[in-house]
């Protein structure tokens, strides 16, 4: 297949820069590629909503920054965060115009909510399912274009560069498309594109615990790792302070970091509020602090989970902010009312990635990556609730520019096909799910919220048994994604933990007890 425009990932970064392009040029083709159903995405479950300076008299440009500055801990770019929030709203108003329905209050302003490490009310919502909305106009408005196909389950397994090409010559790393397997017949083919864009998402699925989708599992990281691509600040996973704790310790269901902005209290098992010891701001610390002081507690108590107390709220308005919540919560026969919600921290954003520029540009030519899979420098050390999704539309549109004006060049390789002679279908899929297992039992144990030099080290050891068994194992098998997502799972958990041993300072969400420095928690 060849298209102008291939894009990996069917999310808000993805979905935002197909249809900017195809409007920009009906007469060239934009391919996306994405694993699942067209509409599932981290986008999809994004519960709390976008951050946008609205409200000019009581928030302004300078307050966001500052409070991105602040979450990051002193590792963003500022140059990057003074231009993602200055933009923001004209991207916003672009979703509105594309059809996206967000709330508002009774004299027809939007309702801005607060969320942990923001100094005012300036998170613009639908309801508590924000993402859904969000991928719901999207998706809308990208089959109004006649120039984009959508393949929903086509699973990208590797990018195409100068590795496979033999005899071409190019002025450095280039990539050319990518082989994609079509899951529903087993087949394999090229797309071959002038430009490609990795929209894939995260990597919460590296940890098993956590509030991403199944299909979370870091696969344009690592594929564009393998393609030599440089890939920064691994070491920043994010953990979700409020997931909902279930004894059976599967996927995670978000407590939104909205509820506490709302007013909810964290609680041990005795009833004590605990985060006023930790941090001034209490519950509306930023994510890091409160998924450390969490873990502390844990270790203290030996428990398993900690409470969200919501029953001294306006219940009524909170059913009204929260009813995904409300009624998910009452599945488990939890009535907020009157109980309070086990709640643990999981695995929920990483903050590093793929390196890009301003215009969305990877150090491999013709290769550029957008939302979570990449490291833009906004983030810092650790995210600023409600920004991610703001970075996605703003990045979507300044890669969206740059191509726009750019020389546009069909691409004239020969690739090669897939090449799987000699393989045989695995007959054995425990192997697979074994260590997959594995892998994520022991990312939770040695590379979770708090790390120490000895756990990381241990870690390294037993990830690279893992490692040969799996590499042999594709060597000999004929590709499945179950198989191909465990590769990329592993190739994730290398990064973070070689970038975790390289961190020599505790920052944002990161933790290592071995650099324990006065003040630290």
């Amino acid at each position: 297949m060849n298209t102008d425009y291939l894009v990996i990932g069917s999310g808000i970064a993805g979905l935002t820069f197909s249809v900017k392009m195809a409007e920009k040029f009906p007469d060239r083709k934009v391919v996306v590629v994405t694993k699942a159903n067209e509409d599932e995405s981290n986008t999809k479950y994004a519960q709390g909503g976008v951050a946008i300076v609205s409200n000019k008299e009581e928030d302004s440009f300078k307050k966001h920054i500052k409070d991105t500055l602040i979450a990051g801990d002193g590792l963003c770019d500022e140059d990057v965060v003074k231009m993602v929030v200055k933009e923001g709203p004209d991207r916003f108003e672009e979703l509105l115009l594309w059809g996206a329905n967000f709330d508002v209050n009774d004299i027809g302003e939007f309702d801005l909510g607060k969320e942990g490490g923001h100094s005012e009310y300036r998170i613009i919502h639908h309801k508590d399912i924000t993402g859904y909305e969000i991928e719901r106009a999207l998706l809308t408005k990208a089959h109004q274009l006649e120039n984009i196909s959508i393949l929903p389950h086509h699973f990208a397994i590797d990018l195409i560069t100068n590795h496979q090409i033999k005899d071409h010559v190019s002025d450095g790393l280039t990539c050319f498309g990518a082989y994609v397997l079509d899951q529903l017949s087993g087949d394999i083919f090229t797309i071959k594109a002038s430009s490609t864009l990795l929209a894939s998402g995260g990597i919460g699925c590296v940890y098993g615990h956590t509030t991403n989708p199944v299909i979370a599992t870091g696969d344009g990281i690592a594929m564009a790792y393998r393609a030599k691509a440089r890939i920064k600040d691994m070491e920043f996973v994010q953990f979700h302070p409020t997931a909902l704790y279930e004894a059976k310790g599967e996927s995670s269901f978000l407590i939104s970091e909205a509820v506490r902005g709302f007013g909810a209290y964290l609680r041990n098992k005795k009833g004590y509020r605990f985060m006023p010891d930790y941090d001034e701001r209490a519950e509306l610390a930023s994510r890091d602090i409160v998924s450390q002081s969490i873990d502390s507690e844990l270790k203290k108590s030996g428990e398993s989970h900690v409470y969200l107390d919501c029953t001294h709220l306006d219940m009524e308005a909170f059913i009204k902010h929260f009813p995904n919540i409300y009624n998910e919560c009452l599945e488990h026969h939890i009535d907020i009312k009157t109980d309070w919600i086990p709640v643990v921290p999981a695995s929920h954003y990483l903050c590093g990635g793929i390196e890009v520029n301003k215009e969305g540009e990877t150090t491999i030519n013709n290769l550029f990556a957008c939302g979570e899979c990449s490291r833009t420098g906004l983030h810092g050390a650790n995210r600023l609730a409600s920004n991610s999704l703001l970075e996605a539309l703003v990045y979507a549109h300044n890669i969206y520019k740059y191509q726009s004006k750019k020389d546009y060049k069909y691409t004239q390789v020969n690739i090669p096909d897939w090449n799987d002679e000699g393989t045989n279908i695995p007959k054995e899929h425990i192997l697979i799910q074994h260590n997959l297992k594995e892998l994520q039992a022991l990312m939770r144990d040695y590379v979770g919220i708090v790390r120490s030099n000895r756990r990381l080290k241990r870690a390294i050891k037993r990830l690279d048994l893992i490692y040969e068994e799996v590499e042999d194992l594709y060597r000999e098998s004929k590709i499945t994604t179950s198989l191909c997502e465990l590769r990329n799972m592993i190739n994730v958990a290398h990064l973070i933990i070689r970038q975790s041993l390289d961190r020599k300072e505790n920052r944002g969400g990161y933790y290592n007890i071995d650099n324990i420095k006065k003040g630290s928690l």
